[in-house]
């Protein structure tokens, strides 16, 4: 049959049988042992008032500890994580140092506008990119997918809310301006002509859109 438990005022104090000092209550730990007192109907507090605050004290400290270990193990996630974006960074900066943007040569240029032949070449060459001839057809005999073409780059031209210049000091229009003339379009030198372009483009946009709805 196994022994009922002594109580512990029956029981010598443990620390003196273990040859360590005694531990006092703190100011808190003995006005809160008081109120457990009163809360219980007794004066004043006895032995267990006193055993539960100072068992408080304890697992209050296991608390705070487990408390920090999460604050340093989440700080440590973090820092892991910002690491790794950092890492991701330097990879796609290495990345765009590796492949420069290719520049256009004299002969790549069109002097009318645009690109040559060789300029496409070279950058399907060395980017990658699939360009093609500007569309000069006459809007009646264009497919959907050419009206979408000269639309896009109409608006993305001469669309934009502030205008690259046409004109350069010396009164010939620029590069910029020069474009329209790959694509069938006369070279606008002024705002005004350019944002005609654009209208022009908005309207080749909304007759693909419609033939794409029709199926």
């Amino acid at each position: 049959m196994a022994k009922k438990a002594r109580a512990p005022w029956k029981r010598s104090n443990p620390r003196k049988r273990a040859g360590k000092a005694s531990k006092h209550l703190s100011p808190a730990q003995k006005s809160a042992a008081k109120a457990r007192a009163r809360r219980a109907g007794r004066r004043y507090p006895n032995l267990v008032d006193n055993m539960r605050m100072a068992a408080k004290k304890k697992s209050s400290k296991k608390k705070t500890t487990k408390k920090i270990s999460k604050k340093a193990s989440k700080s440590k996630s973090s820092k892991a994580k910002s690491r790794t974006s950092a890492k991701k960074t330097r990879k796609r900066t290495a990345k765009k140092a590796k492949s420069p943007k290719h520049r256009v040569s004299a002969r790549e240029k069109d002097p009318r506008g645009g690109l040559t032949a060789a300029g496409r070449k070279a950058f399907a060459r060395k980017q990658g990119a699939h360009l093609r001839p500007g569309v000069t057809k006459p809007e009646s005999e264009m497919t959907p997918q050419e009206m979408r073409r000269k639309g896009s780059w109409a608006v993305r031209f001469y669309g934009r809310a502030k205008l690259p210049p046409l004109v350069d000091a010396k009164g010939q229009p620029t590069r910029h301006a020069l474009s329209a003339h790959a694509w069938g379009e006369p070279v606008p030198r002024t705002a005004a002509a350019a944002r005609r372009i654009a209208a022009k483009g908005e309207r080749l946009l909304a007759r693909y859109r419609r033939a794409k709805a029709r199926g």
